[in-house]
């Protein structure tokens, strides 16, 4: 999200990180990288300058994907605290290159033992909350599982401890780092929320006001918090001092005695106890795995839906898109892929869908009854329905579902010298979380509980996603690594709520299908349709395919500025790396090797 062009030698020793060799001079100072370098030793792409450079100085010393993923993500946590931090959740997506196997880490948060389907229901009325009455209070917290992910990952995979790895961010919180427009403007967005919460005012809200950009953003209790971690494990956040702040701010939100802007909603208590805490386990699933013109596809299980869909729409597309496809053809298969998948992930997709149906959900056979259903001449009707799961030919089922809408979230890829990958995605749910900075610790605490489905959306049919006790909600985080001859080809993912699925799934169309270089794919403008009567696209989306899709039979819903922050890694033949992330989208994000390569 934050790219600092500028990023100077000077200023990595004033945030107390060792300067990197440069890949290019510029005005005097040295750049770290731009959205995209290439060469050789070890490759990360993040949304932000800082964190890159951390994490490139982990792989510059010894450290692998692991330990940089780690480091970086923790200083995510301090320079993107609106999106991710300790107060959230992920998925981690890792290959270890000496026994050639994928893993993954279900980090997701989990509902307290209380929660029961009713979660978001108001007593009162037997109405569901408004969206932000349920996003700004206790009841939308779950049990955070970042921490628990850095700590799993780190032991099973790392050669650093996470008490030496949590260090860089933690002398980035203390020293401060320069405010972009970006980090402004998610200030700014969440102002009246913000306002409503002493500790989060008075770190995010300077003298009552977003913090100027260029101002240096510091924050000497997060340094604090993550000493305190490293010092004592995470045993401190998850069963001590730290898990007992963030409790007492569930239970009893540090509501303003006056608030400087209203809020239309009562700011209601959450059930999260010590107990549900001190709980937490991350879940180490099998990932999702499906092949794609000769490559395979590996990605995140449940109560991830993301892998699914993805994997789904690519096989759709395998099944259906006929041989010399045009460029409009291809798009409108892109399209009508992501329809059915969406259909077929709300209808069936949540934490305790049978591995049975997963694999269903993901095979050829099913992605041929689903293919079936796609005109080349023209576009389906929106939105569509699921697939029967028990139908013959093209048969469809009679329910569907909406799909969560949310924009937040972040992504890092890394790759090391060894051959390990790294692909993870962490978030807090909404922008700004539930806008609770617990107070004295410096970290924002999740909403990720909103991702429920509030009431049933299936008709008469079980609604996968409703609230449960210890439920995890259902994600569409699409941490994705792809592999050719065995051997990792392409690592990709982004934030963007559920269109992080149409734009993981658009990259790897554009790199794989339609031809682009990968920096072409990262840049190319972005359209996501979700089982929806409209497509949601980018300004130069509409502009550039518009026509040609239109006359398809294509709708276009309301334009949005952007769609993802993606990063990406491609392996190239002897050992080199692409290393990619966005050139423009949520400010740019910066990619970096080890050794660049000469031109």
């Amino acid at each position: 999200m934050r790219f600092l062009p500028a990023l100077t030698a000077l200023s990595l020793t004033t945030l107390g990180i060792v300067a990197v060799a440069p890949p290019a001079v510029a005005g005097g100072g040295t750049t770290v990288s731009g959205p995209t370098a290439t060469g050789s030793g070890g490759a990360i792409a993040t949304v932000d300058a800082t964190a890159t450079a951390v994490g490139l100085e982990v792989l510059r010393n010894g450290g692998n994907a692991v330990d940089a993923a780690v480091a970086a993500a923790a200083t995510l946590g301090v320079v993107e605290p609106f999106s991710a931090g300790i107060g959230g959740g992920g998925f981690f997506v890792y290959y270890d290159a000496k026994r050639k196997k994928v893993s993954t880490i279900d980090g997701r948060e989990t509902a307290p033992a209380s929660a029961t389907e009713s979660l978001f229901i108001d007593p009162a009325d037997g109405l569901p909350y408004d969206f932000q009455e349920a996003r700004v209070s206790g009841l939308s917290v779950g049990a955070p599982g970042t921490l628990a992910t850095w700590e799993s990952a780190v032991r099973n995979w790392g050669t650093r401890s996470l008490g030496s790895l949590l260090q860089p961010a933690a002398r980035v919180a203390e020293r401060g780092f320069p405010v972009d427009a970006t980090f402004r403007q998610h200030v700014t967005d969440n102002v009246a929320a913000f306002s409503q919460f002493d500790a989060t005012r008075e770190l995010y809200l300077p003298g009552g006001a977003p913090p100027a950009v260029g101002s240096t953003q510091r924050n000497p209790d997060l340094a604090a918090t993550y000493r305190l971690i490293a010092a004592k494990g995470t045993g401190a956040f998850y069963r001590g001092d730290i898990g007992a702040d963030l409790i007492a701010t569930v239970q009893h939100p540090p509501v303003a005695d006056d608030p400087a802007v209203p809020w239309a909603y009562p700011i209601r208590p959450g059930g999260l106890t010590r107990s549900d805490l001190a709980g937490y386990r991350v879940r180490t699933p099998e990932p999702t795995k499906s092949d794609f013109r000769g490559l395979t596809v590996y990605s995140a299980n449940t109560p991830s839906s993301g892998g699914i869909a993805v994997e789904e729409a690519l096989n759709i597309i395998e099944a259906g898109l006929p041989s010399g496809a045009t460029d409009t053809e291809k798009l409108h298969y892109y399209l009508e892929a992501s329809a059915l998948a969406f259909a077929d992930r709300n209808r069936y997709v949540g934490a305790n869908t049978d591995p049975a149906l997963v694999k269903q959900l993901i095979s050829d056979r099913w992605a041929k009854t689903r293919a079936c259903r796609v005109d080349p001449g023209k576009a389906l009707t929106k939105p569509v329905p699921p697939g029967a799961l028990n139908g013959s030919g093209c048969a469809a089922a009679t329910v569907g579902g909406p799909s969560e809408q949310g924009q937040s979230t972040t992504n890092l890829t890394v790759a090391d010298r060894w051959g390990n990958v790294v692909e993870y995605t962490f978030t807090l749910e909404q922008t700004g979380g539930n806008a609770m900075v617990v107070p004295g610790r410096g970290f924002v605490l999740n909403n990720e509980l909103t991702d429920f489905n509030f009431t049933g959306t299936q008709g008469d049919a079980p609604d996968p996603n409703l609230p449960a006790a210890g439920k995890r909600p259902r994600s569409s985080i699409s941490p994705t690594i792809v592999f050719r001859d065995g051997k990792p080809y392409l690592a990709v993912g982004t934030p963007g709520g559920a269109s992080i699925i149409t734009t993981v799934l658009q990259i790897l169309v554009n790199r794989l299908v339609r031809g682009m270089t990968l920096p072409e794919a990262m840049a190319a403008p972005r359209g996501s349709q979700r089982n929806t009567a409209g497509i949601q696209a980018e300004p130069a989306f509409r502009t550039q395919y518009g026509p040609g899709l239109t006359a398809l039979g294509h709708e276009f819903g309301a334009d949005v500025a952007e769609l993802g922050a993606a990063t990406a890694i491609e392996f190239t033949r002897g050992g080199g790396f692409i290393a990619s992330a966005e050139p423009v989208r949520r400010g740019g994000g910066t990619a970096a090797v080890v050794r660049p390569a000469q031109n």
